[in-house]
């Protein structure tokens, strides 16, 4: 890197620095770095063990240029429970806490992948909904543990091919990969009554600003979900994550959706001219066993595209 550029870089403040340990080309990367602009410097992070947390923090390093905390896999949200409550604290005793007002916009925000919200931390984040505490959700959903050596989660969508559920040549379901539905969470933050709930994909930075601003204004609890494209866990190339982020909304399998109290009341619309789950599913490798002489490999993709036409047609696409 040329002294120019080093100069320029530390001249400049980052919310998210450059210089992190992330795969060239990460989807989550390209999606964290929208959240964080979105949400501006006035912000407490707590941030579940996982991918983002190991390539942005290694100690005694980070790149991140806001409070920050590191907590376990599963309790990102207790902890951010635990900050929200402590600011409570000093908005109603200003006088006891030396503080006037310069908290009151501060907003606190649980961070974490697939797994640690999916999965792992899945129970303390009801809890936190169903407190109705005024704290951002983000999940960043790569769709499998890909910090771990791309093991199965909650979110893994079906037919994929991970360590834990490998596609082979037996004659057993389980040799096509992942026979698991993914989990609905945003069918779960909805149950929980929350004001905002959102999802979107990495292919749409712009989206994300939006959804992130207006989640940042809400008061209560607020889930955005963000569809992260994993290189190694994929298997794609570094320049395709915003690629196929935008082809899973396009084909249905992704949607992108926004609801407020409940209601939905936007929802990108896939083109006029229907893009089939082969254009997206043939770039990764973790779906190339789907497209070998097996036949049940064809069943597999006819299962799939029938999930997106369901998609499509249940939220109008």
């Amino acid at each position: 890197m040329s002294k120019s550029i080093n100069a320029k870089i530390k001249d400049k403040k980052f919310l998210l620095a450059p210089g992190h340990r992330a795969c060239a080309g990460c989807g989550q990367m390209v999606a964290a770095r929208a959240v964080v602009e979105a949400l501006g410097p006035d912000v407490i992070i707590a941030n579940a063990t996982g991918c983002l947390e190991v390539t942005t923090t290694p100690y005694p390093e980070s790149a991140w240029g806001m409070p920050w905390i590191h907590s376990l896999f599963e309790n990102a949200s207790a902890i951010a429970s635990g900050v929200r409550a402590a600011i409570d604290y000093k908005i109603k005793f200003p006088l006891l806490t030396k503080e006037r007002g310069r908290v009151r916009s501060t907003k606190v925000v649980a961070q974490g992948g697939d797994g640690g919200t999916f999965d792992i931390g899945f129970g303390l984040i009801s809890g936190m909904w169903e407190r109705g505490e005024d704290i951002m959700y983000v999940c960043y959903d790569n769709e499998a543990y890909a910090n771990t050596g791309i093991q199965a989660s909650g979110a893994t969508p079906w037919a994929a091919n991970t360590t834990t559920t490998p596609a082979g040549a037996g004659k057993t379901m389980d040799a096509i990969g992942s026979h698991q539905r993914k989990k609905d969470m945003i069918a779960i933050a909805l149950a929980h009554g929350l004001p905002y709930v959102a999802q979107t994909t990495a292919g749409y930075p712009e989206d994300i600003k939006r959804k992130i601003k207006k989640a940042r204004e809400i008061k209560g609890p607020s889930y955005v979900q963000i569809l992260v494209p994993c290189i190694p866990g994929w298997g794609i190339k570094p320049g395709q994550a915003v690629k196929l982020g935008k082809l899973a909304a396009q084909t249905g399998l992704y949607p992108v959706l926004e609801y407020e109290n409940g209601k939905l009341i936007n929802a990108m619309k896939v083109p006029q001219k229907k893009v089939v789950v082969d254009e997206y599913l043939q770039l990764q490798a973790r779906f190339k066993h789907l497209f070998g002489k097996d036949k049940r490999g064809k069943e597999q993709i006819k299962i799939i595209q029938r999930l997106a036409d369901k998609n499509i047609e249940k939220y109008g696409l």
